[in-house]
């Protein structure tokens, strides 16, 4: 069909994270959909045992559905399988995992940007 676009994600491989230039180390993606004239992104991202996201602030939504394991937030708020999180324009944080974890990421109205 037309229009219809199908990502076998079970069969796909996930790439070195790298949405800011750099790797980040424990941290895999899958990029499934991106609109930028809408500042739109879908993507899986797998966190390894013991790794961590960067401090980074939110120019826009950041929403994350956990889909396998759990993921603390900086500030000791536990996100367990089936949870879906929303960050607003302006919140930052930084993110880490004991066990590993797979979330459904989606952003929307701005990218997020990274602090030093």
């Amino acid at each position: 069909m037309n229009g219809r676009n199908i990502i076998k994600t079970k069969k796909s491989k996930f790439l070195p994270y790298d949405r800011y230039g750099k790797v980040i180390y424990g941290l895999e993606w899958l990029p499934l959909s991106s609109d930028n004239p809408y500042e739109k992104e879908i993507f899986l991202i797998h966190f390894k045992p013991k790794s961590h996201s960067s401090l980074h602030i939110h120019n826009g939504i950041e929403e994350f559905f956990v889909l396998e394991g759990e993921l603390i937030d900086g500030d000791g708020q536990l996100f367990e399988k089936g949870d879906f999180i929303r960050f607003e324009a302006g919140t930052k944080h930084s993110s880490y995992t004991k066990k590993g974890c797979k979330l459904l990421v989606i952003l929307s109205r701005g990218k997020n940007k990274l602090i030093d």
